[in-house]
């Protein structure tokens, strides 16, 4: 009698202990895959860090080419500086907090306030033909363009990375594994509404 007790200890014991080795290697599956889904939006989040601070470099140099022949756009370019100097400090946060909620969305505000004020930057070259016809405003105006571009393409690429890695931890039953882990929901980077109206420009 004592004997079949002690081999159904033996059983209830092994069976233990197979459930919890299977359970340690589905958290660590789990950890493993969410920290790859990090990295990945990580990486994608450096991806637009390098396309904005690209665009923050070309654009002193567009006004320096055009400020001599927009004397009365004087408030427009002092709103494209200033606004450009204001997302060269986002990120120069972003690359210390890059998992910030707050940080990411001051980012992604000041970007998008930049990008309406380049577009009326845009607008007052197009009233100036000199300008139209200069070989150096005309290729900065297409570096800008296409480090815009590739900073819509960074943008998208990183907010679909942090919508795989949100609806990861959200899901049954790994979010059970990423609230134990401290995972939590990352930010979309994304303008505010407010910070797509265009400025009020005065001429």
């Amino acid at each position: 009698m004592g004997g079949a007790i002690f081999v159904g200890l033996g059983v209830v014991v092994i069976i233990v202990v197979v459930i919890a080795i299977i359970l340690a290697f589905y958290v660590m599956g789990v950890y493993n895959g969410l920290q790859r889904l990090r990295v990945a939006t990580e990486s994608a989040l450096s991806g637009i860090d390098v396309q904005l601070k690209r665009r923050c470099d070309l654009i002193p140099n567009l006004v320096e080419a055009v400020k001599g022949y927009m004397a009365h756009e004087r408030q427009t370019l002092e709103a494209v500086i200033a606004a450009r100097n204001s997302a060269v400090a986002g990120l120069q946060s972003l690359g210390a907090r890059p998992r910030d909620a707050m940080t990411i969305q001051t980012v992604a505000g000041a970007s998008g306030q930049l990008d309406q004020l380049l577009m009326s930057l845009r607008v007052s070259i197009e009233k100036y033909p000199d300008l139209k016809a200069s070989t150096n405003v005309l290729g900065l105006q297409e570096e800008l363009a296409s480090t815009e571009n590739r900073i819509a393409f960074s943008r998208q690429a990183y907010n679909d990375a942090v919508m795989v890695f949100n609806t990861s931890i959200a899901v049954f039953p790994s979010n059970f594994v990423a609230a134990l882990l401290g995972f939590s929901e990352l930010t979309l980077f994304e303008a505010n509404a407010t910070d797509r109206v265009l400025p009020e420009v005065k001429f």
